[in-house]
């Protein structure tokens, strides 16, 4: 079969809640993949920072066949042997005291919620039902009811009411905003760090900061999701670590899986996650021993080849190059280490531009209209960036 075969096969059978490039993928490895026609491109979205890894990571496969030979599945009504080993690890690689595993990270993000919400009640004494969560214009953290009742984006929310209430939204980037917004019955404050599906928007210098003070005067938890931003994407391990505003809740996923599979978690210190009792949250597959498996393995890739590092220096690379392309039509390019994005001027239509580099050899996504978000897989070698680079600039260069 081609690739049109295939793309025709999606396009008659699933739902049309997704507007893919067309564009098949049938192997992958390191920052590359591979059409059915045998044409190879570099991946530049990394399934939205799912495969900070690289695909295939040799270390976290074998890991894979290993558990496949042992167990795969317990649910959490046992104990397995690989879920604890997997907790401590992910707990050190954090510096938080717990962690609570889930699957996908919009779970991460419900989870968080309903951690904020009963600490609300049963440690800062708000009245059950009047808890209320501040978030911020132009986030993005899932697609369930409850999370999309933050959302300011019209195509997640519309036609999907009654919306949940509990949850006040402010400009993103506004730290005062927030601290105006606080009243006795604020149980959290939750942020991207830098907001990815916006269009890797970074909020001004002190933001994450400021937001930490506020919280802890105001007795608020702060919730930092950090699903897309997390695990060296950014060239620390956690976004927040830019300004040191170490969050009383972490929301984590995507590169948890190293690539393999859907594995979240929240993390936190006693304080928070000791609200959670037997019967009050769960899941069938969170922490199962396949899984458990693969984190581990996912964070020990992550540590021994020092990949925040490589995605700092790259990143200072890729900003430099690319913004130095001769492109009227292209007014910024922002991000930190290797979670980057193009800003061409309002109206610009950048589809064609994600075809154009598709055939030149890259792969890359738009997001609202006129931004292009590039974000390799952080294993990818300066010789390989900057033959990438050089992809973009043979595109950019003909823009008209």
């Amino acid at each position: 079969m081609k690739s049109q075969d295939y793309i025709a096969l999606d396009e008659k059978f699933g739902a049309h809640n997704y507007h893919p490039l067309p564009v098949v993928i049938t192997w992958a490895e390191g920052c590359t993949v591979r059409d059915p026609e045998g044409k190879t491109y570099y991946d530049f979205l990394s399934a939205y920072s799912a495969v900070n890894q690289g695909h295939r990571h040799p270390k976290i496969l074998q890991a894979v066949r290993d558990q496949l030979e042992l167990c795969t599945l317990t649910s959490r009504a046992f104990h397995n042997d690989k879920m604890g080993p997997f907790l401590k690890k992910l707990c050190e690689f954090t510096g938080y005291e717990m962690a609570l595993p889930m699957n996908t990270g919009t779970e991460a993000v419900e989870t968080a919620l309903k951690a904020a919400r009963r600490w609300g009640v049963e440690v800062k004494g708000v009245e059950n039902g009047k808890q209320e969560i501040i978030c911020v214009d132009d986030n993005f953290h899932g697609r369930t009811i409850a999370v999309i009742s933050m959302s300011s984006d019209p195509d997640s929310t519309v036609n999907y009411g009654p919306y949940v209430p509990g949850f006040k939204r402010v400009p993103y980037g506004d730290a005062r905003a927030i601290a105006a917004a606080i009243t006795p019955t604020t149980v959290a404050v939750i942020v991207e760090p830098i907001q990815g599906e916006a269009g890797v928007v970074t909020p001004p210098e002190g933001y994450l900061r400021a937001i930490r003070e506020t919280c802890t005067k105001n007795q608020v938890l702060f919730i930092c999701d950090e699903i897309q931003t997390g695990f060296c994407r950014t060239g620390k391990r956690f976004a927040w670590q830019h300004e040191g505003a170490r969050p009383d809740i972490m929301c984590l996923g995507k590169a948890l899986g190293g690539g393999i599979m859907p594995i979240s978690a929240i993390v936190a210190d006693h304080g928070v996650m000791d609200v959670f009792t037997p019967g009050t949250h769960g899941s069938t597959f969170g922490g199962n021993p396949l899984a458990s498996a693969v984190g581990i393995a996912a964070l020990e890739v992550l540590e021994d080849e020092k990949l925040e590092d490589n995605a700092e220096r790259l990143g200072r690379i890729f900003r430099e190059e690319v913004g130095a392309i001769a492109c009227p039509k292209m007014k910024l390019v922002r991000g930190k280490g290797l979670l980057n994005a193009v800003v061409f001027e309002k109206g610009f239509e950048a589809w064609d531009v994600c075809l154009a580099l598709r055939d030149a050899g890259l792969l890359a996504k738009q997001t609202h209209g006129n931004i292009i978000r590039f974000a390799p897989p952080l294993v990818i070698t300066e010789k390989e960036l900057r033959e990438a680079i050089a992809i973009i600039r043979s595109v950019f260069v003909k823009i008209a």
